[in-house]
């Protein structure tokens, strides 16, 4: 799909942007008011394409659970329970595997997670909904960041981000899989810099209370960052005791995904939003609902490539018919020419045949000069008859020579020569065989044997 609406909401902003074979707009913004709601409308109405919306939200939340190893029903079952448990209040909930355990049951290690308040979202998803936009998915930024650390050497990796229309996101991951994520806004008095300074230590400690990261090991910390930045986060991150800091170029991680986007500051919002664009995870909050119009967009989509590859077959048929009516059309005049020419040498021998006797003048002047005398007639009856006996058909001697051969494996057929004796009275057919006989070695005697059975 060369082009797709992106939609990001935050806690207090909500904006669109529109993405052309790799090119992100400007982004528009909505206000959370009723001339908000009305501007999205409007932008629903002249924009029809695939929509995915990503979320950034402190009302996101992760719960680790190790379940038995079910599949089919059995499992959603469980999945069903969980949800039941945990996130009752919500519909926007997922479950992802994390691994299977190795050891023991081999039991399952699944993530949970939802988004805690639906009245936040529930308003732009019924513009949705009415308007019949094709909604692929409800994305979170957690979720959609997984596939920029997997070339990262780390078992124990902090991955932080500022959205500068929410705040600060801090993704924990635990050999490459997330375990956690939060969510913390910048007030006005608070700089980037400072931001991870303070939240990074409270993070590691939080992470320490939940012992997923090992005693005395340092914490990797990945900070998405413009270049200009580097010289304040040096001065602000170079004291803080159990984490170890390091830098990912914001223009750099763009390049690697392929956006086209300019990058002047930090904010990483338009590469989350490209990255959902390019890459989109495979599974998303929305419901069967809200998703319902992009099931049906697919469909029809579907359906017209059925129908453009229905209609290439047909031409190309129609083609490769029309190529073998014209070779056929010069066949049918190949033999309409054939048959005119033995209808002409017919018609020659006919000519040549010897006329009756003389008193077979008195009858009709037709059939005296295509008939020949009763004499010839008896002697080639005669004739006929006598080939008849001495002439055997052809595949009553190959038969014989055919049976001959399957009881004398060893002997090879190579040729065979069918010709007419011209010595004897009457013509004889001989058959001339050449042969070879297999698997000689050096018993001489032996083979003489066999082919003295042969000849018998």
């Amino acid at each position: 799909m060369s082009r797709k609406i992106l939609f990001f909401l935050s806690s207090e902003n909500f904006h669109a942007y529109t993405w052309n074979n790799g090119v992100l707009s400007e982004p528009y913004y909505f206000s959370h008011n009723a001339a908000g709601l009305e501007r999205f409308a409007d932008f629903l109405q002249t924009n029809r394409h695939p929509a995915y919306l990503l979320v950034d939200l402190i009302e996101e939340d992760f719960r680790q659970e190790t379940v038995p190893h079910l599949t089919g029903s059995n499992h959603q079952a469980l999945v069903q329970r969980k949800f039941e448990q945990y996130y009752r209040n919500t519909p926007f909930r997922l479950t992802r595997l994390q691994q299977r355990q190795t050891e023991g049951r081999r039991d399952d290690e699944l993530l949970f997670s939802a988004l805690t308040n639906p009245a936040h979202i529930s308003a732009w998803l019924s513009l949705l909904l009415l308007y019949q936009t094709p909604l692929a998915g409800i994305y979170s930024i957690p979720h959609t960041s997984t596939p920029l650390i997997q070339d990262i050497d780390s078992d124990h990796l902090l991955l932080l981000s500022w959205e500068k229309d929410s705040g600060l996101r801090q993704s924990y991951f635990l050999n490459k899989r997330l375990r956690f994520s939060r969510l913390t806004p910048i007030n006005a008095n608070s700089s980037f810099a400072e931001a991870i300074a303070t939240e990074s230590v409270r993070t590691r400690q939080y992470l320490h209370s939940l012992s997923l990261t090992p005693h005395g090991q340092l914490l990797d910390a990945y900070v998405i960052c413009h270049a200009q930045d580097r010289t304040q986060l040096d001065a602000q991150l170079t004291n803080n005791p159990g984490i170890q800091f390091a830098y990912l170029d914001l223009p750099q991680l763009g390049k690697q995904i392929k956006s086209k986007h300019n990058f002047v500051n930090s904010d990483a919002t338009p590469l989350f939003v490209h990255l959902l664009a390019a890459h989109p995870p495979r599974n998303s909050y929305a419901t069967a609902e809200h998703s319902h119009y992009f099931s049906l967009w697919q469909t029809k989509r579907g359906l017209f490539a059925l129908a453009a590859a229905t209609a290439v077959t047909c031409v190309v048929w129609s083609l490769l018919s029309l190529i073998d009516g014209s070779g056929v059309n010069n066949e049918v005049e190949i033999i309409k020419n054939q048959t005119s020419r033995m209808a002409q040498e017919t018609h020659q021998i006919t000519q040549k045949f010897p006329n009756g006797s003389a008193g077979n003048h008195g009858s009709a002047s037709g059939t005296a000069a295509s008939t020949g005398s009763a004499t010839d007639m008896k002697t080639a009856v005669t004739l006929f008859r006598n080939l008849q006996l001495y002439s055997v058909p052809p595949e009553k001697i190959l038969q014989g020579l055919s049976a001959a051969l399957n009881n004398f494996p060893r002997i090879r057929s190579n040729k065979l020569e069918w010709k007419l004796s011209a010595g004897a009275s009457l013509p004889e057919q001989v058959i001339i065989f050449n042969g070879e006989l297999a698997d000689f070695g050096s018993d001489y005697r032996g083979a003489i044997n066999y082919l003295d059975r042969f000849q018998l």
